[in-house]
């Protein structure tokens, strides 16, 4: 495939947004490491616990991170730069305000959320520790979510690499010194993450409001532009309880099939979120890039880097499809399975293998319509999709774990369906700012 202008733009964007997508994992391996090496099997699994609860609460706060690139690269892409700057303050703005309103929840509710998990008391008094003192940071977490949004919607995925890099190891450092060193505890792991993730969006703010100054934006809180990006922002949410949804269902139908099958679904689905992150990195170039071209009000390099981004996807998503494909004798082996495992595991990794080359065209398509401020269809085409595969979940429960990945691959099918219906319109192709 010849390498374009275009397709610079679009790799220009999209290796540094892989970079930062996948820090994040990586990173929080050396946590389980750490505190499991200081600490034991018990806080591992606290650890465990009180992360899924912390991951569950960003992943459905991810919408500050895509609302605000869509928001501020429409702006830019339309020459409006000072605006571009007054959409990011309000997405930031709001980031606070649901980051101090989580506190304010979730800190009582704690006990009661992780009691939900079934924990063992000595790992439940443990997960709380943690959940509770990590809420500290949940403003920070946020405001860095909304500050990647920012900068993508400039164009600039480079900076949020290098925070992303840096507030990871600097959470590994901290937590090998508060666990390893200082003796904390469980608390020593959470007080790391604290601080790392509230220097990060200490970094953010200090480039956004440097912007800011610099373009004269106000600083204040624009409560027009705060109801605006929220209203915007609960389409996105909707969207993504939709898929958590799908994600919840397959993990319980799993667990209802047995232990392997229970082990194989759940290393499958690591794998396939390791293939999504190369693929999301296309998305945010989707997002940052018809953000500015419809905002600059060009329909036609729209289309062009659309059908660019689709061919892109397509052709990465079946690459990582043949790498699963030639890696899958080795697979159960890195992750120590036992022979019903990976009886399992290796039949599972077909359908995971075939379905890549869809999702590459789904996840770029999902990018671009975001990207597009065209949040209310995706909400809707959610609910549709997710409405279209639980009965396939509910039959293939009864069936083994390949047939509920096949009900996964089905879901995957019908979100294809819908967006690539949403493309080929022009309902999605609103110009200007």
């Amino acid at each position: 495939m010849l390498i374009t202008s275009r397709d610079r733009e679009i790799l220009r964007l999209a290796v540094p947004a892989f970079g930062a997508l996948v820090a994040e994992p990586l990173f929080l391996l050396a946590d389980y490491a750490i505190v499991g090496h200081g600490l034991g099997t018990t806080a591992v699994g606290a650890l465990g616990v009180a992360g899924t609860v912390l991951a569950t609460m960003v992943n459905l706060c991810v919408f500050l991170a895509y609302g605000t690139t869509a928001s501020v690269a429409r702006q830019t892409g339309a020459g409006n730069h000072m605006r571009a700057m007054r959409n990011g303050v309000d997405g930031i703005w709001l980031a606070l305000a649901i980051g101090v309103a989580l506190i304010a929840v979730c800190w009582p509710l704690a006990p009661a959320v992780i009691q939900l998990f079934g924990a063992a008391p000595e790992q439940a008094a443990q997960a709380v520790t943690y959940l509770r003192i990590s809420l500290l940071g949940a403003p920070g977490m946020l405001v860095v979510l909304a500050g990647t949004g920012v900068l993508r919607g400039l164009q600039d995925t480079v900076t949020p690499l290098v925070v992303a890099v840096g507030s990871f190891a600097l959470n590994a450092a901290l937590n090998a010194w508060f666990v390893l060193g200082l003796h904390w505890g469980i608390a020593g792991s959470a007080w790391g993450t604290v601080l790392a993730q509230t220097l990060g969006a200490a970094v953010y703010l200090a480039v956004v409001v440097k912007g800011a100054v610099r373009l004269g934006a106000p600083l204040t809180p624009d409560l027009a532009g705060v109801k605006q990006a929220g209203t915007a922002s609960f389409a996105l949410l909707i969207r993504t309880v939709c898929l958590r949804v799908v994600l919840v269902v397959a993990t319980v139908a799993a667990s209802r099939m047995g232990q392997a099958e229970l082990a194989a679904y759940a290393i499958a689905t690591q794998i396939w979120t390791l293939l999504a992150f190369a693929l999301d990195a296309i998305a945010i170039a989707g997002q940052a890039i018809t953000g500015r071209t419809l905002g600059a009000g060009d329909t036609a390099a729209t289309r062009a880097a659309t059908r660019r981004m689709v061919a892109w996807g397509c052709w990465s998503g079946a690459a990582l499809g043949l790498l699963v494909v030639a890696a899958r004798p080795l697979l159960p082996g890195l992750f120590d399975a036992d022979p019903q495992v990976t009886e399992q595991l290796l039949a599972v990794l077909w359908p995971v293998a075939l379905f890549q080359p869809i999702c590459g065209v789904v996840f770029v398509l999902d990018g671009v319509l975001i990207g597009a401020g065209d949040q209310r269809y995706l909400a809707w085409a959610g609910v549709w999709t997710t409405l279209a595969y639980l009965p396939a979940a509910f039959v293939a429960s009864g069936f083994g774990v390949v047939a509920l990945w096949c009900a996964l691959g089905l879901w995957i099918v019908a979100r294809s369906i819908t967006l690539v219906r949403r493309a080929v319109g022009d309902a999605w192709l609103v110009t200007g700012a």
